[in-house]
């Protein structure tokens, strides 16, 4: 069971189990590691910043802990119309707000444990 103790030699009264943090992978900087206790917005805000303004291309996200394994994605690309307000710089000029509309793209990145069998 344990590395350094002979098979029976163990009595779990005298122990107390401390456990350690896995080993990870080597961290790049667009490495993300998150678990259950991960605060979910802040890591959101983080893979935003190092894909906008961080340089990087892509990130990987590395989770443990509730069957990682057996979780799924899928992702899905969209269109979606965004509407923006004009309004005028000098609130005492006569111009009325207006507003605008545009296409944006959107990914939807779906994260789920399958049906089971």
């Amino acid at each position: 069971w344990f590395e350094n103790s002979p098979a029976g030699e163990m009595d779990p009264v005298e122990y107390t189990l401390r456990k350690r943090l896995p080993r990870k992978l080597p961290k790049r900087r667009n490495d993300v590691y998150v678990n259950m206790k991960t605060d979910f917005k802040a890591q959101l805000v983080r893979c935003q910043k190092l894909l906008d303004g961080g340089g990087h291309r892509e990130i990987c996200v590395h989770a443990a802990g509730q069957q990682p394994g057996a979780l799924q994605l899928a992702a899905n690309t969209s269109t979606v119309e965004l509407v923006d307000d004009l309004e005028p710089d000098d609130p005492d000029e006569t111009g009325e707000p207006m507003t605008r509309t545009r296409n944006n793209s959107a990914i939807h990145i779906k994260v789920f444990y399958p049906d089971p069998q």
